[in-house]
């Protein structure tokens, strides 16, 4: 997918959080009308039995890992129910679902990133509480613990994690670094070195594509983890620290010493992720290295054998390099343990077929045709379906960490997160200090808690 996520929904939570909560039906509207059952869509009563879901799977493993878990859904539910798959390219859909949440229209189960909207749409009624469906269906045991807690709220479980571990991580072009006699980086000045090294052979660094902001960000969430660990994160959004911390200074700081280093493309803050504009300069091997979250590893195989290339297999992974003189915890990552989570707006007979669904997702056939896919999807066990040695490699990491840092513009209220995606874009753009752009954010966060 994405994230990954690009990162900016344009109605308010608080407009959302104003209006009915009274369960709301699904309206059908999407892009694209996806795959329906062919069950019968009224009950005994005649009531609807269509069930709407919304999600980012538009295309490649991530379409066809929800079409596999419909297809398994009609061939064993025997009570009539219809699935309406609505899919949505990820930049118009949280735009799209917070505003169909505001017009009480939201679908019966969607997606969602976790953290801080997710919380909102379980504050404001518009996801159901799923432990006995959980030990119904027994599921608690099938995910990782991590992806449970990202799909718990207050102590109970309210949506299913699917899909992918999306950590961030350096992909990099193993051939260049061999040519140029680079080592994979460990510490930051490593890092630096091997920047300057393929700057003086004609190589762009990073390839960056940061007109949705949320690539940018990544880079300052890693090296602010790097820097200072989670604690003034934690703090910051908690409304007992601040975003002007000396460890988001240096972030920004950094940020743009490598800006003007010209460790980026020209134009990056003008091109676009999600039309693929960062993984054409890595294919074309113009640029030696991809910060990007894990989701990246599905891409590059598939754009790999359709361009009839083996390009894959000139890529590794490593995890960002610790900060030299810093004492904070360097197994850390920054991302998410499930690329996705489903929650539910039903009740009764129709959550417990929507939760049905959901569980397809993690079944073994299913996450075998993730595995292949290259995706991780959070289950346990999966260590031992996993060959692929850019996905071992992230798994490990994965395993490894101490913590997981939720990416900040999921795990903040929306008018922080796009006050920080705002203010670094313009970091990055070289037409902000640092300074001003954290004290912007702080801004945003201090009136966000005063409301």
């Amino acid at each position: 997918m994405k994230r990954k996520l690009a990162k900016a929904a344009a109605v308010s939570m608080s407009v959302m959080m104003a209006l009915s909560l009274a369960a709301c039906g699904s309206s059908g509207e999407g892009e694209s009308s996806g795959t329906d059952s062919s069950a019968g869509t009224e009950s005994a009563s005649g009531g609807d039995k269509t069930i709407t879901f919304w999600n980012v799977g538009t295309e490649g493993a991530d379409l066809e890992t929800y079409e596999m878990a419909i297809e398994m859904f009609n061939e064993n539910n025997k009570d009539g129910w219809t699935i309406e798959n609505v899919p949505t390219q990820n930049d118009k859909y949280k735009e799209k679902l917070v505003i169909a949440m505001s017009s009480g229209e939201c679908p019966d189960m969607y997606t969602s990133w976790s953290g801080g909207p997710m919380n909102e749409y379980i504050e404001s009624g518009y996801a159901q509480p799923l432990d006995d469906l959980y030990e119904k269906y027994g599921l608690k045991e099938r995910f990782m613990e991590g992806a449970l807690e990202q799909a718990s709220y207050d102590g109970k479980l309210y949506a299913v994690p699917v899909k992918n571990i999306s950590v961030a991580g350096i992909y990099y072009n193993k051939d260049l670094f061999e040519k140029y006699g680079v080592e994979v980086p460990t510490t930051l000045s490593q890092l630096e070195a091997a920047c300057d090294t393929f700057l003086e052979n004609g190589i762009t660094p990073f390839t960056l594509a940061n007109s949705t902001k949320w690539t940018g960000s990544m880079y300052f969430q890693c090296l602010a983890a790097r820097k200072g660990g989670l604690e003034p994160f934690q703090s910051a959004a908690a409304g007992e620290g601040s975003f002007e911390d000396e460890c988001f200074e240096y972030a920004g700081e950094k940020i743009q010493e490598w800006v003007e280093k010209g460790y980026f493309p020209d134009g990056f803050n003008s091109m676009s992720e999600d039309d693929g504009q960062a993984r054409q300069l890595f294919y074309q091997e113009t640029a030696a290295m991809y910060l990007i979250g894990s989701w990246a590893t599905a891409n590059i195989k598939t754009d790999s054998e359709d361009g009839g290339s083996d390009f894959y297999d000139k890529v590794g992974w490593f995890s960002f390099p610790a900060i030299d003189d810093s004492d904070a915890d360097a197994s850390i990552l920054c991302g998410t343990m499930g690329d996705q989570f489903i929650s539910f707006n039903c009740t009764g007979d129709k959550l417990d077929a929507a939760f049905e669904l959901a569980s397809y997702l993690s079944s073994d056939e299913v996450v075998d045709f993730m595995v292949e896919s290259s995706l991780l999807p959070p289950v346990t066990g999966i260590e031992d379906k996993v060959t692929d040695p850019l996905n071992q490699a992230i798994l490990e990491a994965a395993n490894n960490a101490s913590a997981v840092q939720l990416w900040y513009d999921q795990y903040l209220d929306p008018s922080v997160a796009n006050a920080h995606l705002d203010g670094n874009q313009e970091v990055f753009g070289m037409t902000m200090t640092p300074a001003d752009a954290n004290k912007k954010m702080q801004q945003a966060m201090e009136e966000y808690l005063a409301n």
